[in-house]
């Protein structure tokens, strides 16, 4: 017997439009006629904007008084040859030196005072011996005696052996080990046009080359000598929301200097000593002091050659600062985020959606693109307009911003928006996940804004406030930093200092890590459950 071959029913009704496209153009259509939605989303680019204003026009800067100064210095500091913000705080006995030249010195001994007691402005009170790891003495011949200008160095430090640096960024290891009188060091520093190439030796006799750099437009006449320094001292013995106590001050260096050569300078030429200090450090040119004894130089000196970075007195603010109101845009999108699911459970107009398209991934999807393209351009909208607005009104209140490549620059911007329309699209996963728009809205913020809090207070030990920043998502936030971190400076490079532990991009992995697993679980239960 022949079983009978049963044609499929097919419909003879069109095929309904059931691609992507429609899918995306629905869930669009859907948005932008929901009052409530597009109200939310303009919300987030005014409070982008409006809470920026309100922080930038509140943040006034001024340092002082010190003894001997005016109250209410303005927070400028020294600006590098590379337009951003350094301390170029020193003591410099030099000469004039014309064309090309050399100068050589042997450095018989590094020394120098640290303070004990209080952290306060004045110095040469409570102090004992000790060196800064990066207290500096040596050899330098820079453009002239303005602070900021162009300059290259071979010097001895407290902790990290010799040095060549130059226009303050710059940092390039030599011989290691410390300075002593059983152990000196020869160093060299020649200039040929605009390159000047660092030398140093053990004995005077056999050299080694540490490095080159250029100085471009170093000008005919410049000036060469020694010099001293040493960045100030801060012990942190306490710590508690939102800030910390310690003890500190100024500390100095002292360089001593014998078989001191010079060529290129003017037949007969004296010493010339200039204590360079930055107007928002005045307090660090306390200690400058130089002897001279036939040919031995003694020179003492406090402050630093270096960038000046966030948390320092002569810092500039990254740019990043004028995103104030970025976190009030950040709560409306999550807002937003939520309700573009969770209002669709509420009225049961979910189940119409998913009938209408029963591949739910797809209707996910969609529902992900529009409200990340949505969030996407109206925080990049708020930060663009909020950036220059908040640029002017802290510069205007004595701050300085910061510069940074415009390659950084436009990172921080798109890269705000884009955390804040993942974020958008973080609470719509869990909002498929928990359907109650109160609990999806308290969990986002909580996952995003309460580790960065706690993270930024200071309220945890620095590896704890690290591990938040590293794992949660709000790890995110590290694609606004900026600011890079300076070997040859010791600062607070932790999250309480505006530091975040990963670099910006991978932070940003992170988020987006968290989102797709959200979406992906998010993915599972919309397919398993009942709408």
């Amino acid at each position: 017997m022949t079983t009978p071959t049963i044609t499929p029913y097919r419909s003879e009704l069109p095929a309904g439009r059931d691609g992507f496209g429609q899918l995306l153009r629905s869930e669009w259509t859907k948005f932008r006629t929901v009052r409530g939605w597009v109200v939310g989303t303009v919300i987030a680019v005014l409070a982008t904007v409006l809470i920026g204003v309100l922080t930038a026009k509140g943040s006034m800067c001024s340092v002082g008084p010190f003894p001997g100064q005016p109250v209410g210095l303005p927070c400028t500091g020294t600006i590098g040859v590379g337009g951003g913000a350094v301390s170029d705080t020193f003591n410099f006995v030099h000469q004039p030196m014309t064309g090309n030249g050399s100068i050589t010195v042997r450095l018989t001994s590094l020394t120098g005072e640290i303070p004990v007691g209080p952290l306060r402005p004045d110095a040469g009170a409570n102090e004992r011996p000790g060196l800064q790891p990066w207290s500096k003495a040596g050899i330098i011949i820079k453009q002239n005696t303005t602070e900021g200008s162009a300059y290259a160095a071979v010097l001895a430090t407290g902790a990290h052996g010799i040095r060549m640096q130059s226009d303050f960024t710059q940092d390039t290891a030599g011989l290691a080990g410390a300075v002593s009188p059983t152990a000196p060091r020869w160093l060299r520093l020649t200039r040929s046009g605009d390159t000047l190439t660092g030398y140093d030796s053990t004995d005077g006799t056999h050299w080694s080359t540490i490095g080159s750099t250029r100085l471009a437009g170093l000008s005919a006449t410049v000036q060469a000598g020694v010099f001293a320094t040493s960045p100030a001292y801060v012990h942190v013995v306490s710590q508690s929301f939102g800030g910390s106590s310690g003890t500190g001050g100024p500390t100095q260096a002292t360089g001593v200097f014998d078989h001191v050569e010079l060529s290129g300078t003017p037949p007969g030429a004296g010493w010339t000593d200039t204590g360079l200090t930055d107007v928002a450090e005045p307090q660090m040119g306390a200690q400058n002091q130089f002897h001279q004894n036939g040919g031995e130089l003694t020179v003492s000196g406090s402050g630093d050659i270096a960038p000046a970075v966030v948390g320092g007195t002569a810092a500039g603010s990254p740019i990043e600062t004028t995103l104030g109101g970025a976190f009030a845009g950040l709560i409306a999108l999550i807002v937003v985020g939520t309700m573009f699911v969770t209002a669709e459970y509420r009225r049961g107009l979910i189940r119409t959606s998913l009938v209408a398209s029963p591949r739910r991934g797809r209707v996910l999807a969609a529902k992900g693109v529009v409200l990340g393209g949505i969030a996407f351009v109206a925080a990049l909208l708020g930060v663009v307009i909020a950036v220059p607005i908040d640029e002017h009104l802290l510069r205007a209140n004595g701050n300085f911003i910061d510069p940074a490549p415009t390659v950084a620059d436009a990172r921080v911007l798109i890269g705000t928006a884009a955390v804040l329309a993942v974020a958008a699209v973080f609470a719509l996963g869990v909002g498929v996940i928990l359907r109650r728009s109160a609990g999806v809205v308290a969990v986002v913020i909580a996952v995003f804004v309460l580790p960065r809090i706690l993270a930024t207070a200071g309220v945890l030990s620095t590896g704890a406030s690290e591990w938040l920043l590293r794992v949660t998502p709000a790890a995110g936030f590290a694609i606004q930093q900026s600011l890079p971190q300076y070997s040859q400076v010791d600062a607070d490079y932790s999250p309480a200092g505006g530091y975040y532990p990963l670099p910006p991009l991978a932070g940003f992995a992170v988020l987006c890590g968290w989102t797709a697993l959200v979406l992906g679980l998010a993915f599972h239960l919309l397919r398993r459950r009942d709408a």
